[in-house]
């Protein structure tokens, strides 16, 4: 972990550590012509190391633009993956990394059971990730969230080998991001804390970094909304996306088992989703876990307890644009039957802590439209 505004120039000194000389910068169309972009491209230049980019990345990459993006990577015989970007990039590059070698298709790798061991672990490129935003955390997780495109099911691909070897996080960076961007990605990092606090499985130590990231967030969120130039708060913010992920080893729940089909329907942005979602998942779960979210409240000093603490998400929710509803974002009735369905099927559904069913699954998705 390389953390600290600036720390972007450190890119070229990452690659030698890893032996890498002939990298592929995995990006998108935005931020492949940003100047920090640029100056990385010419910093690797000026180190005698050759690069090229990639920057035909989707906000839900699907197997089809792995394909594309594989087909890069060996035309241009690179050595190692350098992921510039939000989760979606980072993702996708640490695919790329994982699947140039591989002989088995990428399905067979999925996060069940002991799938990771069909891989060869020696044909894996090493990664590095710089993320530009601060939401997912991918560039501290062992995982991939990808679509299949001939089932329209988003799936997360697992390998203990895919976690980044080097992580350069750079406030810096971030500074781009629009408010909207600014207000999904931050939400998304408060949900991976959130589900993680209030999953079943015993981790005391992811428990505890779930508390103080949304402690970070809480008192960061709004300020780099209203101010993105905010390097401090930005830097909290990217810490805070980081603690997420890592704290998500305990599980996650019922708000990533249905945003998960969602985007995958409707192509709608991750934390977005998991924002209007948020306060409807509390609700049906509140059974399981007042006690739980009061003892949160505290940590947060938000008063009243679990109402005080749903308050305080709503609140939050206007104040930084998310859109009341599931219509907000463009999703309508007509799929929940399927995509209730396909929330059983999400890995991230064993994490939540009351038992989501079919049923369970309808009732969140009618009330959050």
């Amino acid at each position: 972990m390389r953390f600290g505004a600036g720390r972007i120039d450190e890119l070229a000194d990452a690659c030698r550590s890893l032996n890498i000389v002939c990298p592929l910068i995995i990006t998108d169309n935005v931020i492949g012509k940003l100047p920090f972009t640029q100056k990385a491209l010419m910093n690797l230049k000026a180190a005698d190391l050759t690069s090229s980019v990639f920057c035909d990345v989707q906000i839900n990459p699907n197997d089809t633009h792995l394909k594309k993006a594989i087909e890069a990577f060996q035309e241009g015989k690179h050595d190692g993956v350098i992921a510039l970007g939000g989760g979606s990039v980072i993702d996708l590059a640490k695919l790329v990394a994982f699947m140039s070698l591989q002989v088995r298709p990428i399905w067979d790798f999925q996060d069940i059971g002991d799938q990771w061991m069909l891989a060869d672990p020696n044909k894996i490129f090493p990664i590095i990730a710089i993320p530009t935003t601060a939401g997912t955390g991918s560039e501290v997780g062992r995982a991939g969230v990808l679509i299949n495109s001939d089932t329209n099911t988003k799936n997360i691909i697992f390998h203990p080998k895919i976690l980044p070897s080097i992580v350069i996080g750079d406030p810096e960076v971030t500074m781009g991001m629009p408010p909207h961007i600014t207000a999904g990605t931050g939400m998304d990092a408060l949900s991976h804390c959130l589900e993680a606090y209030c999953a079943t499985s015993f981790h005391p130590m992811s428990e505890g970094i779930a508390l103080q990231g949304m402690l970070l967030i809480k008192e960061n969120i709004e300020q780099v909304f209203q101010d993105g130039t905010n390097i401090h708060a930005r830097g909290n913010m990217l810490a805070a996306s980081m603690m997420g992920a890592t704290a998500f080893q305990r599980g996650l729940g019922a708000m990533h088992a249905l945003s998960h089909p969602i985007g995958a329907i409707y192509n709608t942005h991750h934390g977005m989703t998991n924002a209007v979602l948020m306060p409807f998942v509390l609700d049906w779960n509140r059974r399981t876990i007042e006690d739980r979210i009061n003892n949160l409240s505290r940590h947060l000093n938000i008063k009243g307890g679990f109402d005080g603490f749903r308050n305080w998400i709503i609140q939050l929710r206007k104040n930084i644009g998310v859109p009341d509803g599931l219509a907000g974002i463009g999703v309508d009735a007509s799929k929940f039957s399927l995509i209730a369905k396909m929330s059983l099927l999400d890995p991230s559904q064993k994490g939540n802590p009351r038992k989501l069913n079919f049923d369970g699954a309808l009732e969140i998705l009618n009330f959050a439209l």
